[in-house]
């Protein structure tokens, strides 16, 4: 299993719309930078991911789980560009803010505090057993 980050302005798309959705989930579409598609690209079936409210907020609020891997976003007129499906897992009952993994040298090689503004990036297995337990989270 790999981890990811995937980031979504709450305005936009949030952390309660898509608990919403329950079991079916939802599509992650709109993604149209060349490195976060290639993120999802790699995404697998069961993969785990930190949903990230940017913006104002900047933290991390809950785990998804892909449970539908690329295909063609039909949203994107170029047709370069795909999405995939999550559906939420669990709430983190302690969110997990920006400043807090910038301050933390346990995360200092984290993607989010080297390129924090990659909408979908890679987690580490170390960062993101270390982030669950900072959230309040375990064995997820």
């Amino acid at each position: 299993m790999k981890y990811w980050l995937l980031k979504s302005e709450p305005e936009s798309w949030s952390w309660d719309q898509q608990k919403a959705k329950g079991a079916k989930g939802e599509p992650w579409s709109g993604v149209r930078n060349h490195q976060a598609a290639n993120n999802m690209k790699a995404m697998k079936k069961g993969d785990r991911g930190f949903f990230y409210h940017s913006g104002e907020e900047r933290r991390i609020v809950g785990i998804v789980e892909v449970i539908g891997e690329y295909r063609t976003d039909p949203s994107d007129e170029s047709g370069r560009f795909g999405l995939v499906d999550v559906k939420a897992v669990t709430d983190v009952p302690k969110p997990v803010t920006l400043e807090q993994a910038k301050h933390d040298p346990k995360l200092a090689d984290m993607v989010l505090v080297k390129f924090s503004r990659l909408s979908v990036q890679p987690v580490g297995n170390v960062e993101w057993k270390y982030i669950c337990r900072l959230g309040g989270l375990k064995n997820v």
